[in-house]
């Protein structure tokens, strides 16, 4: 009985795997409006009723996949409020997992922007919840660096607002970019040019 119910509950959970990786790209295609659940059901072999089942509203399917988004970046954005080594190091391992997320989750990136570009309708008051306060740990930082006389005085707000458009960008305007480059994907020493270009001009901000 036991196994059979771990089965039943390992098999839901690989279900809701795919519903929100469809999601993902269903909305991401089109947008929260233009998205559709019927769409998303029958490109994971499901009827509407049986997703709605999982998801009971496309609110609460967007707001699984926007979760999801925000618990990764959230993740990698830890970087800076949980280290102690020098700042240099830290502003730079925080870049390349800003990078790697744009890279690997291209498409969550861009539902992510999509949702804030619009005036975040569904998920402004988990942006003010969740991002604000660590926003805030992190900003604490850099005014520790600056008092230790380890980075020169600079604006950290500001400058994690760069470092955001900087890495960011290569996910939400990476269709500009391939344009510009004449070419159908971004490579990998796309990202590691990337990585390098902006890890100076950042280290270069804070240079005493």
């Amino acid at each position: 009985m036991a196994s059979a119910k771990l089965r039943r509950e390992m098999n839901r959970d690989r279900l809701e795997a795919d519903v929100v990786a469809e999601a993902v790209r269903v909305f991401a295609a089109n947008g929260y409006e233009g998205a559709s659940v019927a769409a998303i059901a029958e490109n994971v072999g499901l009827s509407k009723q049986n997703l709605m089942y999982y998801f009971p509203s496309k609110q609460a399917l967007y707001q699984r996949v926007l979760d999801d988004v925000l618990d990764e970046w959230l993740a990698r954005m830890a970087n800076i409020a949980e280290q102690d080594g020098e700042p240099a190091d830290v502003l730079r391992a925080y870049i390349r997992a800003k990078l790697a997320f744009s890279r690997e989750h291209p498409l969550a990136s861009r539902v992510y922007a999509m949702e804030v570009i619009s005036g975040a309708p569904v998920y402004g008051e988990k942006i003010r919840e969740r991002v604000v306060p660590l926003v805030r740990k992190d900003i604490d930082v850099f005014k520790r660096w600056i008092a230790e006389g380890r980075i020169a005085p600079v604006n950290a707000t500001h400058l994690l607002f760069a470092i955001w458009a900087m890495t960011q960008s290569y996910a939400d305007f990476s269709t500009q970019m391939k344009l510009v480059l004449g070419r159908g994907e971004l490579a990998a020493q796309d990202f590691h040019e990337a990585e390098d270009t902006i890890t100076r001009m950042v280290l270069a901000a804070i240079q005493r």
